[in-house]
């Protein structure tokens, strides 16, 4: 469907005028002006979601110029029904970031919310771009100003961090270049991700391409083991920062793996299903098992993301309806969940200065309505029916019970460890003994702190009552991918309680052999 209206041109513009405005504006209503453009960028964002037609696998609201005649790239972009839901929870997100960083950010202040505008037009570009030049500029515009967020406004060992994250995704982002010029090349010299999903390559060909494009969006999710960059981002990285980067920015590692890898690479993807599910399930118990071990919140939650993030690359590579939109369902309440937790960590730590669990109990007594909300997202994250999270880990599971029995089993310890750790977090910060010397100095949340913490809780209970909506809206571009990578029927159904998985054959190289526990 094309719109005469440029709807994702000015979602991408928008912020960026507004980084340059920035540069312009007194001091004084710095903040007022960065909260007036990411509230403008969400209403703008939110009539896409009444627009789409959901009977439709196709790109919509397609934008078309040329941008390079030679080699012919376009400025071109495109949503559907798995880049909408994506678009619409980061326009949703940035108004909240700049709300939680009125008060905690007061050093550079036009600076950072520069950086916060210039990260919305780029993350929004990366789901929106349907050329994969521009795609690749989008990717690589993210780099910069998240580095400066966690280098400049982050803790003590922000540089290091900063540095890390930094190298982590460029070395990735250096192979997905590579990548993308063989595709140009192989396929009739285009750039244009429309065509490339529906172009033929060659089964050895696509070997190599899966592990170049493994290597960047591996890292982004992050995979086991790959992740070790992201708790020190995250505990370095201002709140906002924190939010961006587990909300946003590790979806899209996930949205690179359904936009690319499995359509444009369906014999390798089959190939590689065994050991991409077997990394997913280390990922999900690993990070489970680190996250119990944690005494600093921000740690407790960057593990748990790595854990959560798991169940996405399980249901993307289980190759059916249920597990696909199952894992594009639970990136979206992923950043939902935990954006809401890191959200919590940030209104403490600007009353204690501490993300430590012992300074920071039996917060019920002074601080109700913190405690509330902290619960709410907590239960969220731990997948408790009723709520968001519940919907998109169920879904997985019940894609990965079609695929193999004991690869679910295996999953599910997952879930239980999140009950453990997330409980046990519960307990001592809302429940615990109370710091008396702390009681007289908390106060509880002001209005803007219920402002930026309560549309998300709105979010949690309507998604995990009324998951349909999205559903609907995703299933036929879900079909369009699968159609891409449909297995062959002896594959999927020779499964065998003695193997993780089976070891489904594609192309001209060689099944990769089961791993067995």
């Amino acid at each position: 469907m094309t719109h005469s209206f440029p709807w994702l041109t000015l979602l991408i513009v928008l912020p960026l005028a507004g980084a340059v405005a920035l540069c312009f504006a007194k001091d004084s209503s710095v903040r007022l002006i960065a909260l007036g453009i990411t509230a403008a960028n969400l209403l703008l964002s939110l009539p896409l979601w009444w627009l789409f037609d959901s009977s439709s696998g196709g790109m919509q609201f397609n934008e078309t110029a040329l941008w390079i005649s030679t080699p012919p790239i376009h400025y071109r972009l495109g949503l559907d029904g798995i880049s909408l839901p994506l678009v619409l929870m980061t326009t949703m997100l940035m108004p909240l970031c700049v709300l939680i960083s009125w008060r905690s950010i007061d050093q550079r202040i036009r600076s950072f919310m520069a950086m916060l505008l210039v990260m919305e037009g780029a993350m929004i570009g990366v789901f929106a771009a349907l050329d994969f030049v521009l795609f690749y500029v989008f990717w690589e515009a993210m780099l910069i100003p998240m580095y400066l967020l966690i280098g400049v406004w982050g803790g003590p060992n922000r540089i290091y961090a900063a540095v890390k994250f930094f190298l982590y995704t460029l070395v990735g982002s250096v192979l997905l270049l590579v990548a993308i010029l063989v595709l140009y090349f192989q396929s009739g010299h285009t750039f244009d991700i429309v065509q490339l999903s529906q172009a033929a390559v060659p089964a050895s060909l696509q070997f190599w391409l899966f592990l170049a494009f493994f290597a960047a969006f591996a890292v982004k999710v992050p995979m086991f083991p790959f992740h070790t960059w992201l708790p020190d981002a995250h505990v370095e990285a201002p709140t906002a920062g924190s939010v961006i980067l587990a909300s946003v920015l590790l979806k899209m590692g996930g949205y690179g793996f359904v936009r690319f890898s499995l359509p444009m690479l369906p014999d390798a993807s089959m190939a590689f299903a065994p050991l991409m599910i077997t990394l997913s399930i280390i990922a999900i118990i690993y990070g489970a098992y680190m996250a119990l071990a944690q005494a600093d919140l921000k740690k407790l939650i960057a593990y748990s993301s790595v854990s959560h993030m798991g169940f996405v690359t399980l249901g993307l590579f289980t190759f059916n309806i249920q597990g696909i939109e199952g894992a594009v369902m639970q990136m979206v309440n992923h950043g939902i969940t935990t954006g809401g937790l890191f959200l919590c960590v940030g209104v403490i730590y600007e009353r204690t200065h501490s993300r430590q669990i012992a300074d920071n109990t039996g917060l019920t007594t002074p601080m109700p309505r913190y405690a509330t909300l902290l619960v709410i997202f907590a239960l969220s994250s731990l997948g408790l029916p009723g709520t968001n999270s519940f919907v998109g880990e169920f879904m997985v599971l019940a894609g990965t019970f079609i695929w193999s029995k004991l690869a679910t089993a295996l999953a599910s310890l997952g879930i239980i460890l999140a009950a453990a750790y997330m409980l046990w977090m519960i307990q001592r910060v809302a429940f615990g003994l109370p710091s008396q010397h702390m009681l007289s100095a908390l106060r509880d949340l002001d209005r803007r702190e219920m402002a930026t913490l309560i549309p998300l809780v709105v979010l949690v209970f309507l998604i995990g009552i009324f998951p349909n909506p999205i559903l609907t809206r995703m299933h036929a571009s879900v079909n369009q991918v699968l159609a891409r990578t449909s297995v062959p029927t002896a594959a999927t159904a020779m499964r065998a309680d003695d193997q993780l998985l089976p070891a489904p054959t594609g192309g001209d190289f060689p099944a990769m052999e089961t791993p067995r526990p």
